[in-house]
């Protein structure tokens, strides 16, 4: 079977591209070519390209190793989108022109970033990637932020790269690039501006900072669609759809959303005639998405992985366990405000889809990095919760998963090291003791920004108190049916 690329001839049921790709130029560089924005922003703009065609394809800059190019270099960017609903469907995206990675990746994605023909810097780097804290202030403390501000000349993290390549445009007289950050922090632009601003200072200078603060523009966004890791079945589907075969094949859900703040220095794709939706104020639609999605996402799998299931759609079979979800997104839904949106049917549309049975979401995967996710997910929307007088012991329930997912033994009684930027914290944390009066005060002492005083003092304190200690000494699966038993509270 021949490998896809640009020259392979179209075969198989998938749809392929309906117009030339390489007839148009990149204007955008993005950060961080991971499964999610193969799925999302690049299956946009090639939509966008098929409609109206210009010069928006896409070079991908790999930050952490080389197997994304190696997989769509060869095949000129090319992949394939997996489309798995009640049917499964499949498109040859051409909107990549090619992927920047290995040992020069730093000095050629400066040189792509600074091109005047790149028009927006996008960003998918999760969380953890930025170096930006949980305040939306710059973390000096973070690995690539402090070799970036050592030697600002040769960056190699996210935001050294952006001032490095905007500083560069300023001083050759290049109109600045927006910059587009696509990752699930709660005003995300506005963080991400914050933090670039401060880097610039500190390793630029004023000069550079200031021309960076007036003329650089920095959107906020809120994305929505559900992307699993992609696994050998997902590269035989791909096979089988198109005829061809594809080391970089993606697979994803139906369903997908995009809210951006139009706010852009040098023009965008029309990605509103692929269903982006424009707005003034992203916020409550972050808010809906990060405490509603995100928020259910991080308590069932925290639930689902001491539950022993491995996967999203493996929670909602349990009805016991998916009580729980509607319940929390119940809960959730009273803390958003702002949107003349059905917020019932909304849950019920989430809960759907975190059922479908043709999605293999890993609750492994969605429990990572889990002190840099539910500062906005799980703790803001509980102190509203406890302020407003709404019910808060869903709230208190996926912060004792959480903490009863940390605590979690190995067969010698060692804590098991989760994947997790403050894993050396949170490990020292939890090695103290295993009883929740002992984990919960180490832990809170590790992470104040998840668990702040308000949320471990009175009602709260010890409802959360008491769910840990259940958790610990009876196992989730008897919690999971005693709560579930308890209704909508």
């Amino acid at each position: 079977m021949n490998r896809l690329s640009a020259t392979a001839f179209p075969a198989g049921t998938a749809e392929w591209p309906r117009y030339r790709p390489e007839e148009y130029r990149a204007g955008i560089v993005h950060l961080g070519l991971g499964n999610f924005a193969r799925a999302h922003l690049l299956a946009y703009t090639d939509e966008v390209l098929a409609t109206q065609g210009g010069d928006w394809r896409a070079i991908g800059v790999s930050l952490r190793g080389t197997a994304v190019a190696e997989a769509l270099n060869p095949q000129d960017g090319r992949y394939t989108l997996i489309i798995r609903g009640q049917q499964t469907h499949a498109r040859v995206i051409g909107a990549l022109k090619h992927v920047i990675a290995g040992t020069h990746m730093a000095r050629c994605a400066l040189t792509a970033m600074a091109r005047p023909t790149c028009r927006i810097v996008s960003i998918t780097v999760t969380e953890k990637g930025y170096g930006i804290t949980s305040e939306g202030h710059l973390d000096r403390a973070h690995a690539a932020i402090r070799a970036d501000l050592a030697r600002p000349e040769a960056p190699t993290g996210v935001i050294g790269l952006i001032v490095a390549a905007l500083a560069h445009r300023r001083a050759m007289g290049v109109q600045p690039f927006t910059v587009l950050s696509c990752d699930n922090l709660s005003h995300n632009g506005q963080k991400l501006q914050r933090a670039v601003l401060e880097f610039a200072t500190e390793a630029h200078g004023e000069d550079v900072a200031g021309w960076i603060r007036q003329q650089v523009r920095f959107p906020s966004t809120m994305v929505d669609r559900i992307t699993p890791a992609s696994t050998a079945e997902t590269l035989a589907t791909a096979a089988t759809l198109t005829g061809h075969e594809d080391l970089a094949a993606v697979e994803t859900e139906p369903f997908r959303q995009w809210v951006i703040e139009d706010d852009f220095s040098a023009g965008r794709p029309a990605w509103e005639l692929a269903g982006a939706l424009f707005v003034r104020d992203v916020g409550p639609y972050e808010h809906m998405k990060l405490r509603m999605l995100n928020g259910a996402h991080s308590m069932l799998a925290y639930s689902g992985q001491l539950s022993g299931k491995a996967y999203v759609r493996d929670v909602m079979a349990d009805p016991a366990h998916a009580s729980l979800v509607r319940r929390h997104l119940k809960a959730a839904a009273a803390t958003v405000r702002g949107l003349a949106i059905d917020l019932d049917a909304y849950a019920t549309a989430l809960a759907e889809r975190f059922a479908n049975p043709s999605i293999a979401h890993a609750t492994a995967q969605i429990a990572m990095d889990g002190t840099q996710k539910l500062p906005q997910r799980i703790t803001a929307p509980a102190l509203e919760a406890l302020e407003a007088g709404t019910p808060v012991r869903p709230f208190a329930f996926a912060l004792a998963s959480w903490a009863a997912y940390l605590a979690r033994r190995d067969a010698r009684g060692a804590p098991i090291r989760v994947d997790d930027p403050r894993a050396d914290a949170l490990f020292a944390a939890v090695s103290g003791g295993t009883d929740a009066a002992t984990l919960l005060p180490a832990i809170a002492a590790a992470c104040p920004d998840i668990l702040p005083d308000a949320l471990r003092a009175g009602a709260f304190g010890a409802m959360l108190e008491e769910l840990l200690d259940a958790i610990l000494r009876e196992g989730m699966m008897a919690v999971l049916a005693r709560e579930a038993a308890l209704g909508g509270e």
